[in-house]
């Protein structure tokens, strides 16, 4: 018997090919291997699916033998703005895929990313995103002998060993001291958290002080101040480095560690930025809206979203491929009222 629903009271896949007026054996394909539908056909099937609040039922079997319809996603943390719009953005381009997500956080302790993936593994993922390219061997290696498809974000490496999606940090880090350069600043102390276990981190600071060395700037010991990414130690962090001799510019690890800087100069009667340019980097949600402007390099979180959740299925349906893919995404300078020249 024809089914004609794919749950009770629900629109399955026969009234979808109907309204689109395609034959069923399309409608699975436009959703399962979308690559072999036409655009003007995948649209149009996308259109009656939507219209009819069509839902794909991943228990049915339609995405083939040894799918669960899930993708596992590990990120650093979810306490902040920091990989939310990220995380939002791929979630829904998971769901316009017919897959939803598994998400996990380690706290950035990557001996967590360990038992967390083994508990990912039992439940039989089509795919794991991690973030950024620092974990402990024995995670890669437990994905790569099971062939399970692997990608890493928010960094970007041509050299990856395992395929990314993100920035080149390194880059970022260079253009963020950059424009503290050219608006003069030379005494410039940097807020950055712990970079050993955070290669994006890591990258960021190297490239911050290449770009510095390479214009004749020294930046001396004690104005690089360790500072996690959190408002309240970079808060307190600030407030200290401000008591005596305060430097004229501070670029920060990323947004979160600007916005506690800006909260310490208001704290101590500081001026941002006519006492003090303060710098981030991220562009978080939010960081255009305090007071001043946070002047700060975006990277692009949403577009990465939805790239990484593209190129996991693409990765999931193809079936592993141990040979690595490296894509680069465009950072933007934001110019806000934060900085100012010297």
């Amino acid at each position: 018997m024809a089914r004609t629903r794919s749950r009770k009271g629900a629109p399955g896949i026969v009234e979808v090919a109907a309204r689109a007026k395609v034959s069923i054996a399309t409608v699975s394909r436009a959703f399962n291997s979308p690559d072999l539908v036409g655009s003007e056909t995948r649209k149009r099937i996308e259109s009656a699916a939507k219209e009819l609040g069509y839902q794909q039922d991943l228990t049915s079997g339609t995405l083939g033998p040894g799918f669960s319809g899930t993708i596992g996603m590990i990120v650093p943390t979810v306490d902040n703005a920091i990989f939310s719009e990220m995380v939002e953005s791929f979630s829904r381009r998971l769901n316009e895929h017919g897959r939803t997500m598994l998400i996990a956080t380690h706290g950035y302790d990557l001996a967590l990313e360990i038992p967390i993936l083994r508990a990912l593994i039992r439940r039989k993922i089509d795919g794991v995103v991690l973030v950024g390219f620092d974990h402990f061997d024995t995670s890669i290696a437990m994905l790569l002998d099971r062939a399970i498809p692997t990608l890493t974000i928010w960094n970007y490496d041509e050299d990856a060993s395992v395929s990314c999606i993100g920035a080149d940090n390194r880059k970022v880090g260079s253009c963020a001291m950059g424009h503290l350069l050219k608006l003069g600043h030379r005494d410039i102390a940097m807020l950055f958290p712990d970079t050993g276990s955070n290669d994006r981190a890591r990258h960021r600071f190297t490239g911050a002080l290449e770009e510095a060395s390479a214009n004749g700037v020294n930046i001396p010991s004690h104005r690089i101040i360790p500072c996690p990414y959190d408002i309240g130690a970079a808060k307190e962090a600030a407030i200290e480095m401000l008591r005596d001799n305060p430097p004229s510019a501070v670029l920060c690890g990323n947004d979160v560690i600007a916005q506690g800087v800006i909260y310490a100069c208001l704290a101590s009667g500081h001026a941002v930025p006519d006492d003090l340019s303060v710098m981030g980097i991220g562009d978080f949600a939010g960081s255009a809206h305090i007071e001043p402007g946070l002047t700060t390099i975006r990277i692009p979180a949403r577009s990465i979203g939805a790239m990484a959740a593209d190129a996991i299925v693409k990765a999931s349906r193809a079936g592993f491929d141990p040979e690595p893919v490296a894509t680069e995404v465009d950072f933007t300078l934001t110019i806000r009222r934060s900085t100012r020249d010297f």
